[in-house]
């Protein structure tokens, strides 16, 4: 103890004055006086001396008590500071707090760990861990010092030791070592780390296996070889299978994979315990390069079909690639020979060419040779001559092109409907202009003949039949998509109601007509008209369909359609949007998957001769497309077709950028006056345009051609109305039109032509313009212009 006291007093700061010394030493001396003075007899000084050495000793004493507390009061507050200095140098955090657990210091560590730093007492996780820090405080008050192992905390475990500290041991000093890792931890975390990968870059499979045999961590190499990722679950066993002599395969490649060694090393050694290291490396005995296991599995890699044959003509070996190519199943043995693989024409070709390879001189060829499975396809096998490869001595390479003779097919069919839709849109331009000037005449002729004329009939049947030509010719613009659309915005169910009263009247007594709706369905902008249109031609198909059976159930459906739900049916064709879908399914005979991909072609029918035009569901398709929706056919042969049509959400324009006019009353008198120049390169429609014109009362300027109709212009006439066609030879409608509001900005100009307007929507994009679309009765020319003129 005196060694420890020594240190004490050595540490105790030097006094600069001692202020009860000087009061002691005038009590002495005015003590002395006082004896002088009783000495020398004189009573009353040494009285006065004597109480003032007395007063001088008290003032003394009292001056000594407070320094003595002072000294003692320096000797125990502690210098923070230097306490913080000296935590820095653990490693560990720490952490000084009184007896209550305030914090009253801490290091880096302690910091660095706890950034929140709250007082140790808190650090615990739940009601457990905050009473066994509490029971760790108490205990080290109470004994001097306490450890807790394991504890829960906010940041992981904890393990904590206390001590009871300080001159007046009431303070209080924490220390949070690490927690002590388990060898199988360690092991752990050194295989997901960098040494996991040296080990598989060295070749090495390495896996941790807990106490019950399951691989709880793995090299990156283990995972992959394996096809296993570590887990619950995951035994090491169940990866294995035994190659006998102590060597061991990976079952996730089979009997034909490499043989491993297996080296166990238990992290407790002596335990019994399977827990520990598991290392498979290659034992040197696998085959080389030039072994046919090797060489197999490199062939099988290649994405060329590759086969090898011998001096005899006959089959040694070939690669996944050319039985796939060749349509040959994996698990059964390769025919004998090559010529087995063509078709029966092809198989003497093949022989020839593969026993002139092999005896010859090394060279190689093409041939074209057509296989069982797709004998309408001919496909290229080239036959090349080896030397030198033992008994290999002919190689064949094929290749499977089945996808890309699927996409000739299906640019060749596109092209093919380019091609025809471009000929049905000049054809229908064309029979519509005389289509035209029949309906004109019959019109014309019809008003000079009244209802029980001997005459009146035949006009009326004349005009009849044109207007069901009409009717046919706006069913090839549908199918080549330039047909006049009259789109609005509108509900699908709607569209069902309309047309819904015409289907049972289609569908006869026998078809039940099933018509379900569902909610929140977004409007789509679409012709009401030819979506009825569509309805009808699917509705009798069906019907048609169904007769075979006696009857049957059609189900018509609208529902929506979201962006997600789309992009679960990872379709290729469909964008990822919000439609509204129409499904019209039957219970008919079904539609073989033969012809399936071919419904929508144009021309293409299954019934009797006379019956079906095979414009219907191509109709369907144009009406669809050109309305910016997609079409999709299911069936199943003897249980019936779907269609399903989705058609995008309407999405409404915060912006008019479109400019339209509101549909205008019907115009019960066409009578006007005023002069039009009809400018019309076909003589049979301007003549019919032009007497129902002067039948109504307007004077008629006639052009056949764009130039002539800038001459009438040009003279200066007086114009009310500019009636002209919009494709014609040497100088276009739209041309002549810019070429006349260079002078005449404000003359209204009516466009007519047999092609749809969307079609030529840009060439005539003009002010204060119309469109008629061709054919055109008497009536609706004569409407046309007075609705223009009234309107000016």
């Amino acid at each position: 103890m005196l060694h420890a006291r020594l240190a004490a007093i050595d540490a105790e700061p030097v006094s600069r004055g001692e202020p009860w010394l000087v009061p002691l030493i005038l009590a002495a001396l005015l003590g002395g006086l006082a004896l002088l003075a009783l000495a020398f007899a004189e009573l009353l000084v040494a009285v006065a001396l004597g109480a003032a050495a007395v007063a001088a000793a008290l003032l003394g004493w009292v001056r000594r008590r407070p320094a003595d507390l002072s000294q003692a009061a320096l000797a125990i507050a502690p210098d923070f500071a230097l306490v913080a200095a000296g935590l820095n140098l653990c490693p560990d955090p720490v952490a000084l707090t009184d007896s209550d657990g305030a914090l009253l210091s801490l290091n880096r560590a302690y910091r660095d760990r706890f950034p929140d730093l709250p007082a140790p007492a808190h650090l615990g996780s739940g009601d457990e861990g905050l009473a066994a820090l509490s029971d760790a405080r108490l205990h080290a008050l109470r004994d001097g010092e306490s450890m807790a192992v394991d504890l829960s905390g906010d940041s992981g475990p904890l393990t904590v030791s206390v001590e009871r500290v300080g001159q007046g041991r009431d303070l209080l000093l924490w220390r949070f070592p690490p927690s002590p890792r388990s060898p199988l931890d360690v092991l752990v975390a050194r295989l997901t780390s960098a040494e996991g990968e040296v080990l598989g870059e060295a070749g090495v499979l390495a896996a941790a296996v807990d106490a019950d045999g399951q691989v709880i961590a793995a090299n990156p190499l283990f995972c992959r070889r394996a096809q296993a990722a570590a887990g619950p679950g995951v035994r090491m066993d169940s990866l294995l299978e035994g190659a006998g002599e102590g060597r061991v395969r990976l079952a996730a490649e089979g009997a034909s994979g490499p043989m491993l060694r297996l080296l166990h090393i238990p992290v407790e050694p002596g335990s019994g315990e399977p827990a520990g290291l598991a290392l498979l490396f290659a034992t040197g005995e696998t085959p080389g390069l030039a072994e046919p296991a090797s060489l197999q599995a490199l062939l099988d890699l290649l994405p060329l079909g590759l086969a090898l044959v011998d001096r005899d003509g006959r089959f040694l070996t070939s690669n996944k690639a050319f039985r796939r190519a060749a349509s040959l199943d994996e698990d059964k043995a390769l025919p004998a020979f090559p010529s087995d693989l063509v078709v029966k024409e092809d198989k003497a070709a093949v022989a020839d060419a593969v026993r002139r390879n092999s005896r010859g001189p090394a060279m190689s060829g093409d041939l074209a040779v057509r296989l069982p499975h797709q004998p309408g396809e001919p496909v290229a096998l080239t036959i090349a001559g080896l030397r030198n490869l033992g008994e290999a001595s002919v190689l064949l390479l094929l290749k499977d092109n089945s996808e890309e003779a699927k996409l000739k097919r299906q640019v060749a069919q596109a092209t093919k409907m380019q091609a025809v839709g471009q000929l049905a849109g000049g054809v229908a331009h064309d029979f519509n202009n005389i289509l035209t000037a029949i309906i004109g005449h019959c019109d014309l002729m019809l008003m000079r003949h009244t209802p029980g004329d001997s005459d009146y009939d035949d006009i009326q049947q004349i005009k009849s039949n044109s207007n069901r030509a009409a009717g046919l010719t706006r069913q090839l613009l549908a199918f080549s998509r330039q047909q006049t659309l009259r789109p609005q915005v509108l509900q699908l169910p709607d569209v069902v109601s309309e047309v819904s009263h015409l289907l049972k009247r289609l569908l006869g007594e026998t078809v039940v007509l099933q018509v379900k709706h569902g909610r929140e369905l977004g409007a789509v902008r679409a012709d009401p008209g030819q979506l009825e249109q569509v309805i009808v031609n699917l509705a009798v198909n069906a019907r048609d369909a169904m007769l075979g059976s006696g009857g049957g159930k059609l189900i018509i459906q609208t529902y929506a359609v979201r962006a997600d739900q789309v992009a679960e049916l990872g379709s290729d064709i469909l964008p990822i949007a919000d439609y509204t879908a129409l499904s019209i399914s039957d219970t008919g005979c079904g539609i073989p998957p033969s012809v399936l991909g071919k419904i929508f072609e144009p021309f293409f029918t299954t019934k009797e001769v006379g019956k079906g035009t095979g414009l219907g569901l191509s109709t369907v398709y144009g009406i669809v497309k050109q309305s910016g929706g997609f079409i999709f056919a299911d069936s199943k042969v003897g249980e019936g077709t779907s269609f399903v049509i989705y058609l995008p959400v309407h999405q409404e324009e915060r912006t008019v950028a479109v400019r339209a006019a509101a549909p205008a009353p019907k115009v019960e008198e066409t009578w006007g006056t005023g002069v039009v120049l009809l400018v019309e390169d076909e003589a049979m429609v301007r003549t019919v345009a032009e007497r129902a014109l002067t039948r109504q009362g307007y004077t008629v300027l006639t052009a056949a051609n764009g130039e002539e109709a800038l001459e009438i212009v040009g003279r200066g006439e007086v114009i009310d109305l500019l009636i002209t066609d919009v494709v014609m030879p040497i100088m276009d409608g739209p041309t002549m039109v810019r070429e006349a509001r260079l002078t005449r900005p404000e003359l209204p100009i009516l466009f007519m032509s047999g092609y749809a307007e969307e079609q030529l929507r840009r060439s005539i994009d003009f002010d204060n313009v119309a469109f008629l679309p061709k054919p055109f009765s008497v009536q609706q020319l004569s409407e046309a212009a007075r609705r223009i003129l009234a309107a000016r």
